[in-house]
């Protein structure tokens, strides 16, 4: 993929994840007898990273480039956001380490394996950040619930992680959402 900035550069950019991406199994050593996490819970969970790792880089974009009406409450609110995402992305990067898995978290393959849709370049009025970001939010979302059934038939403790990091997008969906919303009628 070539992508052309504004000086006219072209920069070569991959159009496929790097050979080696995705998590990768480790052997258990010295006294480590723990719960191995399967090939199929290892690319569930990775599955869920590269979307919560794509979702914090979109929201610095979104955050930087946000211009309109109640632009610094919705500045703030996205903050609140790609914190979380953040957050979330570390607490399953550190759970696949704790099921003898090596998250790949690399640039290269969060882009060529993310399901969320690319965020477009330049400034975006706060009433289209609000819905592109809520999209996004509920992509990450869609991912683990995806992904659920399988990683709590595999591994309940991880699936209750996804659990937390589920209400907590809902929620910010929500609260991000409503920045559009109008209040119904009462009939």
């Amino acid at each position: 993929m070539h992508i052309v900035d504004d000086m006219t550069t072209t920069i070569e950019r991959p159009t496929s994840a790097p050979s080696d991406a995705g998590a990768k199994s480790t052997r258990r050593q010295n006294a480590e007898r723990g719960f191995k996490a399967s090939k199929s819970l290892t690319d569930s969970l990775q599955k869920v990273l590269v979307d919560l790792i794509e979702l914090h880089l979109q929201g610095k974009q979104a955050h930087w480039n946000v211009v309109g009406k109640n632009f610094r409450d919705l500045h703030l609110q996205l903050d609140e956001v790609i914190d979380a995402a953040r957050e979330f992305s570390d607490t399953v990067a550190e759970r696949l380490r704790a099921l003898h898995a090596v998250p790949d978290g690399r640039s290269d393959t969060v882009a060529a394996t993310t399901t969320l849709p690319e965020y477009p370049n330049g400034e975006v009025d706060t009433a289209e950040t609000v819905d592109l970001i809520t999209v996004r939010i509920e992509a990450v979302v869609g991912t683990m619930r995806d992904v659920h059934d399988e990683v709590d038939d595999a591994d309940p403790t991880s699936a209750d992680i996804l659990h937390g990091i589920i209400e907590k997008l809902e929620q910010y969906a929500w609260m991000v959402s409503a920045e559009n919303r109008t209040a119904t009628k009462k009939s």
